[in-house]
């Protein structure tokens, strides 16, 4: 097929010596995106410079992303090239660090306008495509992005045609009549690995993921490892669909195994919609020809009003450090260029703004080393903020969930320090005292005394068919706490603290409720979740006196949800902690009109001993 195209556009295979012959001083020299980079044009670029070194000065050389080794930034080129790049790879950070490269930072959907507008214009576009078709077209391939609109205002068009390449449906045709050089060159694509995170941290953050998203949602997932291996958490999801710019190897998976079928997407529907792919061979072949997976241009799936047109939309993207107010950076660690703005933000936005959307932020809590933590009190000096205070809904790691939104900078921090490293949590503790984001009297239990027992969170569903989530206090329910003990009606406060409570103060609170040994007592939330929300209905508390076998144990439901089955999924996962726990004995004291607690005891089903005492039932429940 290719041969009858160069039989009937001879003038248009020349040699690469001839083509770049055509190239100015100060020309700017666009390159496709990330995989889709055409290596042996560059690599036949460099080497007609090193050629013929006085041909051209001072080009500039655009790029979104790259994964090749950047040649044009090798400072025996410094006369000839000068890169400008919009999202900074490894190859490029030395270089845009030390002032020898440019870094643009821009939105990647507001770049097609940059060069429509001419703002930035393009001289000379180097592309790869597929091969052409019977009619003349050819494919983008695995990189539409922004790709489309430089060559649509490039001066000069050259393209590698690849019989690697995959011929992808979208915008992502351009027919050879509109090309001006087309240079055969077989090889094969790059192929990106977001690099390797810790099963173990993947499986812990993507367990809390799975909990958000639900069946039907549609889905972006950005750039990074953590989102890329969480996605191995929703394999047992249905009807999931895809609006998202970066289509890498783990979404694919998840279409091949049906766990996206985009049948419930409200734009596009049955199909998947990204920009660009990045990922294996193997992924490449399954996107050729498929009829069901679209890459548009950035600007189209990028673009905050059309995703959130999207019901249901979920945006999960990652970041460098998260500050204990709500500030993220993605694209620099200081002063340190490391990235760039990408797309993340217009997806968190438009996410936020869909009906039912949500946003996610995961992940590790530590860098890879374990070294520094990624919550930290505040960004540090000459970061970027990638998202501001008012961007983000969740923050997830492997220690948990902190949901931000709505909430003000003491519960945001006392959140997100909740979902820290726990050898980091003393020292956010601490820094956030003095920054006065939380109390100054704030208190902590260091090490094994405060370290949260996650693995005691459960779900049970009541006998009226409530879904609750039973899981130990956190020492960021203050609030939630509070909530709850002022719900509560005079008679629920008599029977649960044998007088009538009018005043709990945070000091009480967070001594005798937030702040625990989880050693030695348990707390135990009854907690009902709404959209980030959550509202605690019930709850169970025991502490060991000065026998550690035993514990004096209460039990109270909020008034609007009592007789729902509460108590009784509260006081028996309450006794099951206890006895993991080794106790031997729960003691509570009982008022006599309190019959619902009398009768919970009872339905336990254990040997208990009920004494009188003072107008009080004393009652002994024998856990062994």
């Amino acid at each position: 097929m290719l041969k009858q195209w160069q039989k009937q556009y001879p003038e248009k295979f020349i040699s690469t010596d001839d083509i770049f012959g055509n190239i100015h001083a100060g020309d700017r020299i666009f390159i496709s995106t990330g995989c889709g980079e055409p290596q042996y044009l560059v690599s036949r670029l460099v080497a007609y410079v090193e050629a013929h070194p006085k041909a051209f000065f001072d080009a500039e050389v655009l790029q979104v992303w790259t994964l090749g080794v950047a040649p044009y930034t090798d400072e025996k080129l410094r006369d000839n090239f000068r890169h400008n790049s919009f999202f900074i790879s490894h190859h490029t950070r030395d270089a845009v660090n030390k002032g020898k490269a440019d870094y643009t930072p821009i939105f990647l959907s507001d770049l097609p306008s940059l060069f429509r507008r001419r703002q930035v214009p393009v001289d000379v576009a180097l592309i790869q495509t597929s091969l052409p078709d019977s009619r003349g077209y050819l494919s983008l391939g695995i990189s539409v992005d922004i790709v489309k609109a430089a060559l649509e205002n490039a001066s000069l068009i050259v393209v590698q045609v690849n019989r690697n390449m995959p011929f992808v449906h979208g915008d992502s045709f351009v027919h050879i009549s509109e090309i001006d050089y087309l240079v055969p060159h077989d090889e094969p694509l790059l192929e990106y690995s977001p690099g390797r995170v810790d099963p173990a941290i993947a499986d812990k953050i993507g367990t809390y993921v799975s909990r958000i998203i639900e069946d039907g949602d549609t889905i972006q997932v950005g750039y990074g490892s953590v989102p890329n291996a969480i996605l191995n958490s929703l394999h047992d999801k249905k009807h999931l669909g895809v609006h998202t710019d970066l289509l890498g190897d783990g979404l694919l998976e998840l279409m091949d195994r049906g766990v996206v079928d985009n049948s419930r997407k409200t734009i596009n529907r049955g199909k998947t919609i990204a920009s660009y792919c990045m990922g294996s061979k193997a992924s490449y072949e399954m996107i050729d020809n498929h009829p069901k997976i679209e890459l548009k241009e950035i600007d189209y799936t990028n673009n905050p009003l059309l995703i959130a047109q999207h019901e249901h939309m979920a945006a999960i993207n990652s970041a460098l450090e998260v500050d204990l107010t709500g500030q993220a950076t993605a694209e620099s660690i200081g002063t340190l260029f490391y990235s760039g703005i990408g797309g993340q933000a217009g997806f968190i936005r438009g996410a936020a703004m869909a009906p039912g959307g949500k946003t996610i932020l995961a992940l590790q809590s530590t860098t890879r080393d374990g070294a520094t933590s990624r919550i930290v009190p505040l960004l540090q000096k000459g970061a970027g903020v990638t998202l501001t205070r008012g961007d983000i809904q969740y923050v997830i790691t492997e220690y948990g969930q902190a949901y931000l939104h709505g909430k003000n900078i003491r519960e945001r921090a006392m959140s997100l320090i909740a979902i820290a490293h726990p050898k980091f949590r003393p020292w956010l503790i601490e820094e956030a005292k003095k920054l006065s984001l939380i109390y100054k009297d704030q208190a902590f239990f260091p090490g094994k005394k405060g370290e949260y027992p996650e693995h005691l969170e459960t779900y049970r569903t009541t006998k009226s068919g409530l879904s609750l989530l039973l899981r130990p206090v956190k020492i960021s329910d203050e609030t939630f706490l509070k909530d709850f003990f002022y719900s509560l009606s005079d008679k629920s406060l008599y029977q649960r603290f044998l007088t009538i409570r009018r005043h709990m103060p945070h000091e009480e609170l967070q001594k005798q409720f937030v702040v625990i040994d989880y050693t030695r007592e348990m707390i135990i939330l009854a907690v009902k979740k709404y959209l980030g929300h959550e509202v605690i209905t019930g709850v169970a508390q025991y502490r060991t006196g000065e026998s550690a076998l035993s514990a004096e144990a209460s039990i109270v439901v909020r008034d609007d949800f009592q007789r729902r089955g509460i108590g009784f999924e509260l006081l028996s996962y309450l006794v099951y902690v206890a006895q993991k726990q080794g106790l031997h004995a729960l003691q509570a004291n009982v008022m006599p009109g309190n019959q619902a607690v009398l009768h919970l005891i009872e339905k336990l089903g254990l040997r208990s001993e009920k004494k009188w005492d003072d107008g009080v039932f004393f009652i002994n429940i024998f856990l062994t």
